[in-house]
C-alpha cells in the first residue's frame, strides 16, 4: 500500500476508517439508554469524548453497545481492545472482534455485555466522573 508509514499498511487503514456513531441500549428490551452525536464528519481519533451516559443503564443485566462505522480499506481480524479505568486503574479489559471487513463498506457491529451478578456491581457515587474507557 502506497502512502503509508507501517509496512502493514496500519496508517493508511486508520485514516479510511470512520466511527459514524456509537449507541447503548437494554440488551433484553432493546430500549436505547444513550446514543452518540454524529462523529463520521469530526476526527475523533486519539481524542478523549466525553459521554454522559445514564446512570440507569447500570441497572440493565446486559447492555447492547453498537457501533456505526464505516471503512475504505478491506480489514481482516478487526477487532476492538477496550480498557476501563476508575480513577486511572485498570478494572476491565475486554476484546471484542469483528473479523474481516469488506472494502468501501459501512457496518454495525452490536456486542453485549452482560452486567455483574447484584452485589458486585459498583456503585453510580464511585463511577460518575472517575470512569474512563479507553
Amino acid at each position: 500500500m502506497s502512502n503509508s508509514t507501517n509496512r502493514d499498511g496500519s496508517d493508511e487503514i486508520a485514516q479510511g476508517l470512520s466511527i459514524n456513531w456509537m449507541s447503548m441500549s437494554d440488551a433484553y428490551s432493546g430500549q436505547e439508554m444513550w446514543k452518540s452525536e454524529d462523529w463520521a464528519a469530526q476526527d475523533i481519533w486519539g481524542k478523549e469524548l466525553a459521554a454522559r451516559i445514564p446512570k440507569e443503564i447500570l441497572g440493565c443485566k446486559a447492555v447492547s453497545r453498537d457501533i456505526n462505522f464505516s471503512s475504505k480499506h478491506k480489514m481482516e481480524k478487526f477487532r476492538v481492545e477496550q480498557k476501563v479505568l476508575l480513577n486511572d486503574q485498570v478494572i476491565e479489559e475486554w476484546t471484542f472482534v469483528f473479523g474481516f471487513v469488506i472494502p468501501n463498506s459501512t457496518n454495525t457491529w452490536s456486542s453485549a455485555i452482560e452486567a455483574a451478578p447484584d452485589g458486585e456491581m459498583l456503585p453510580t457515587e464511585v463511577l460518575s466522573g472517575n470512569t474512563v474507557i479507553e
